[in-house]
């Protein structure tokens, strides 16, 4: 399965880095396909070089202005003229996407993917890797949005929190081609 991970380019603690690095070697293992922004920095390096020593294959989205960060042994690598065509590629390769920690960025592309299954534009399973609690703000403003009438789907039909990196993988592979 080809699986798109949005998360953070960032150097971070082990308290997000020792998670995600155990997620990707479950992808890798499991013998599946890292989908990613293909930076070669921060977590998105410990995700990349976590599946790809697992046995799994890497398909990297760069888009120009960041192509001089890409990873170089990438498995394939895309470089998009910006970043709404690096979004629209990442998840035109994916059966289905893990959000994992990120800033501004990886807030943007879980938000479109969630868009996408609110309004029945993609049925790819969609998983947040809740680390450290670090969304925990997120999924307390999703559950008032479904409350107060925002949301016109549950909102288990769009996202499944995550509070461990098994059941981040175990929901993906149970609801892909769903």
């Amino acid at each position: 399965m080809n699986i798109c991970v949005f998360l953070s380019a960032a150097e971070l603690d082990e308290r997000y880095t020792l998670p995600a690095r155990e997620f990707a070697e479950l992808l890798g293992r499991g013998g599946h396909t890292l989908v990613w922004g293909g930076s070669e920095s921060g977590l998105m390096k410990v995700v990349a070089d976590g599946v790809q020593e697992a046995g799994g294959r890497l398909v990297g989205v760069s888009v120009d202005f960041l192509a001089a960060k890409a990873r170089k042994n990438a498995d394939e690598m895309l470089i998009a003229g910006d970043l709404a065509e690096r979004k629209a590629l990442l998840l035109a390769k994916a059966d289905a996407v893990a959000i994992l920690v990120g800033g501004t960025g990886t807030l943007d592309e879980a938000t479109e993917i969630l868009e996408l299954k609110k309004h029945g534009k993609t049925t790819k399973p969609v998983v947040i890797l809740n680390t450290a609690g670090f969304y925990d703000g997120l999924k307390e403003q999703f559950r008032r949005m479904e409350d107060e009438g925002f949301l016109p789907v549950p909102l288990t039909d769009l996202v499944f929190f995550a509070e461990e990196p098994d059941a981040a993988l175990a929901y993906l592979e149970g609801n892909a081609g769903a």
